[in-house]
């Protein structure tokens, strides 16, 4: 039986539920032994830089209130799993990262890798499990 390949994860949206969603599914992916390639860009990466993935701020305040005590991950605590399998990589958008304001010495510290859609194009060509976000 051939390797799967990577998942892809593509993060734009910054509200915490949709970075949730995609740094789980990341640790699902290295959980079963795949790697997975985690893409920041606009207001994903934004939150990613500022570091605020240990506090839930949802619409809904009894959900905030209850994740913790549901045993429900932390964003921060996905990716620690992400990273520390060895399996994650972590991107940021060089272009998004400017669009936003941020500079590398702001991004570089959070994440593996800038890159450009160029890279990006190339890196993700085939790439059957993908995930936009």
């Amino acid at each position: 039986m051939a390797e799967a390949g990577p998942v892809v994860i593509f993060l734009h949206r910054g509200e915490y539920d949709v970075v949730h969603q995609g740094l789980a599914i990341a640790a699902a992916a290295v959980s079963m032994g795949r790697r997975a390639e985690l893409y920041f860009f606009w207001w994903a990466l934004e939150r990613l830089v500022r570091g605020q993935l240990d506090e839930p701020d949802l619409e809904r305040d009894d959900v905030n209130a209850t994740m913790e005590l549901r045993g429900v991950p932390t964003a921060r605590q996905l990716l620690d799993v992400v990273r520390d399998s060895g399996l994650g990589t972590v991107f940021a958008c060089s272009g998004s990262m400017a669009a936003v304001g941020l500079t590398p010495p702001d991004v570089e510290p959070r994440v593996d890798a800038l890159i450009g859609w160029t890279s990006i194009l190339q890196r993700t060509a085939g790439v059957v499990d993908r995930f936009y976000l």
